[in-house]
């Protein structure tokens, strides 16, 4: 009988930390979680901020040209497009893009 308590209170303790755990991680997931439209924004000022920094590497005309090409289709609502644009962009340059 106070084995099936035991194993009663244990079940109650472990099921209670699950669920505390589950609330805290999940409002945080959907503050991170960005639309294309955002995303588009973060990129672009990365890939300004980069450009800037990279101004003398040789694929720098290549990132600029990939940079107004991004600008374009993100203001033309094919975000998808546009994101694609600026992570080539920040690839030539050797910089990582924002997640």
């Amino acid at each position: 009988m106070a084995l099936k308590r035991n194993i009663s209170a244990i079940s109650a303790i472990v099921l209670t930390s699950a669920t505390l755990v589950t609330a805290v991680v999940e409002p945080s997931m959907a503050e991170e979680t960005l639309t294309r439209a955002e995303l588009c924004g973060k990129l672009q000022q990365q890939v300004q901020h980069a450009i800037t920094e990279h101004a003398e590497a040789k694929r720098a005309a290549k990132a600029k040209a990939l940079q107004k090409t991004g600008t374009r289709f993100c203001a033309s609502n094919k975000q998808a497009q546009g994101i694609r644009s600026y992570a080539q962009a920040l690839k030539l340059l050797g910089v990582q893009p924002v997640d």
